[in-house]
């Protein structure tokens, strides 16, 4: 019989594979060595005599059998964390681990900042930071990869079992070439000044859902049309895009101040259009303790610089 203590850290490499979408990646999530990740997962394989992944796509993608283990996988170490924090009162405070998804440019204005004060305020949770685009995000949470994340709301969460809590609101800006001919243009840069040049924005080209992002949706609200030449995810992607005249790029603040802007200008957009941010969860699956001290957390940190207080616009369904 195997050691019980060797399976659980297979399962976590494993996992950190399946979340990350390479070993790499896993590696450094789980601060483990890229050998030792693929040795435990090569061990997996051996036990159950199936490949786990198939390791010629990129990123790596879950076998049928590698999808059915993911599932109970996750089942047995959320067990695990249950069990611990059931025993925190007797142990002095909360334990397990949380898995928070984010988004580029909250991953890089606001987390750094959370996980600094739930080291010294929560040492015992450990926070497996998970990175995703917004619409992605959303399917990691409904495949149990995530227990919370942070989530612009614009488009909402397509399953109605998704409960948020307002973080912060942050305006949308205009990036432009320094060498533009928008230099010209005063500040607020009106929107049909901006609707008159290709656009670069953020989503992606080919998904519909990308239309629902505020990029677009403030355009058409003002009866304009803008022409996206590309689209991205990645802040430093759209400025280097704009940098080499692609087109103007529309975004929210949070990923301008995050990224590189040499070479650009950032300027504010007319009528001030703005993303609200949340904090989103499950409301059909429990949160455990930990999970709970998280979100806690999360909803009581500053908010990043530059961003203003926002407002629930429905009534939140909070099923705590």
């Amino acid at each position: 019989m195997l050691d019980t203590d060797i399976r659980l850290e297979w399962f976590v490499s494993f996992l950190a594979v399946v979340d990350t979408g390479s070993f790499v990646a896993a590696a450094e999530s789980t601060r483990r060595s890229q050998p030792r990740v693929s040795q435990h997962v090569a061990a997996l394989e051996r036990e159950i005599g199936q490949p786990l992944f198939d390791r010629k796509k990129r990123p790596v993608q879950l076998t049928e059998a590698g999808g059915a283990l993911a599932v109970q996988a996750r089942n047995v170490l959320r067990a695990l964390e249950r069990a611990e924090s059931a025993m925190a009162p007797w142990r002095g405070g909360t334990r397990g681990i949380v898995s928070l998804g984010s988004y580029p440019s909250a991953s890089a204005a606001f987390v750094p900042g959370l996980l600094q004060s739930l080291a010294d305020s929560d040492p015992d949770i450990k926070v497996v930071l998970t990175e995703h685009a917004t619409l992605e995000l959303d399917e990691a949470l409904a495949g149990g990869g995530i227990d919370l994340y942070l989530r612009p709301m614009t488009p909402e969460p397509v399953s109605p079992s998704v409960v948020s809590r307002p973080l912060w609101a942050e305006p949308l800006v205009v990036v432009h070439a320094e060498d533009h001919p928008l230099s010209d243009v005063p500040d607020p840069v009106p929107m049909a000044v901006v609707a008159a040049h290709p656009i670069v924005v953020i989503g992606r080209l080919d998904a519909p859902e990308t239309a629902e992002f505020e990029s677009y949706r403030v355009f058409q609200e003002h009866g304009l049309t803008i022409t996206p030449v590309q689209a991205t995810n990645q802040p430093q992607t759209l400025v280097s895009l704009v940098a080499h005249g692609i087109g103007v790029g529309v975004t929210n603040w949070l990923a301008a101040w995050s990224a590189d802007t040499r070479g650009v200008r950032v300027r504010p957009l007319e009528g001030a259009p703005r993303r609200r941010v949340a904090v989103c969860w499950d409301s059909t699956r429990a949160l455990t303790p930990a999970a709970r001290r998280i979100l806690q957390a999360v909803t009581e940190a500053p908010r990043p610089a530059g961003t203003l207080p926002t407002r629930v616009r429905n009534a939140e369904r909070d099923e705590e």
